[in-house]
């Protein structure tokens, strides 16, 4: 397995996690463009509903960490979520920098780049994604994933042409799960780096699914991901990480 591995390690992608998150404010647009300029081969970010049925990107379910205001956003329109400031917790400069909505990440993917929207909420943001995602399919890649799994499933039904993959976190849970994945439909699992071992790795092999990681910005620990042969790395420092390990 090693071996096989180690052969096809420049097909590992480095997947941004946030965007170039080490450097820029998580999940706005400048930590995508940074992501883009550093040269990850992938931007994640995490999407939420808001009330008036707008995808916005962002992590929590509320706004108190990065913008210092405290909304729900499934509870707030948009137009209050907007005039946030998601910049300046990360450094002055950034201030202003918006919660953008998810058609404002996706217009900072080069075109054959890839986008893996990670999403937070339930399967009632699956026809708005679909309609804000239709008009890019030619253009770019879409990859979905997320922690729910009826949600990750109902997301491989509403996108049957891209791949899906359900995030975990939890050893005993992935052991309980791992047999449903790929009845499922979905390409794989996206897995926390700690319950990533040569035993999950080979048994993925012999379920035919794909291992991603998540999130990584130790170079030893990457190249042991490597090693295992996982296909891809998420991490919040794509360029430097890059820089480390290829």
């Amino acid at each position: 397995m090693l071996a096989a591995a180690a052969a096809s390690n420049a097909q590992v992608k480095i997947i941004a996690h946030r965007g170039a998150s080490w450097l820029a404010p998580e999940n706005t647009v400048a930590s995508a463009r940074l992501a883009w300029e550093k040269n990850a081969d992938a931007v994640e970010c995490d999407i939420y509903l808001s009330k008036d049925n707008k995808i916005i990107v962002i992590h929590d379910s509320n706004t108190k960490r990065t913008t210092g205001e405290d909304h729900v956003v499934s509870e707030t329109n948009s137009k209050v979520l907007r005039a946030l400031d998601a910049g300046s917790f990360k450094d002055e400069k950034y201030r202003g920098e918006k919660l953008p909505f998810l058609s404002e990440i996706i217009k900072t993917v080069p075109k054959g780049k890839e986008l893996v929207v990670e999403i937070k909420c339930k399967s009632e943001i699956l026809p708005y994604l679909e309609k804000a995602v239709r008009k890019y399919q030619n253009k770019i890649v879409f990859t979905f994933i997320c922690f729910d799994f009826q949600t990750i499933t109902d997301t491989r039904k509403t996108f049957p042409g891209n791949a899906c993959y359900w995030l975990c976190s939890n050893a005993e849970l992935l052991d309980k799960t791992f047999s449903k994945v790929g009845p499922a439909g979905l390409e794989g699992v996206s897995l926390s780096w700690n319950i990533i071992t040569e035993d999950v790795v080979k048994k993925a092999r012999e379920l035919g699914l794909e291992v991603y990681s998540w999130t990584v910005d130790d170079p030893a620990e990457a190249k042991r991901l490597i090693g295992l042969g996982v296909e891809g790395i998420t991490t919040n420092r794509p360029g430097w990480l890059n820089e480390q390990i290829f």
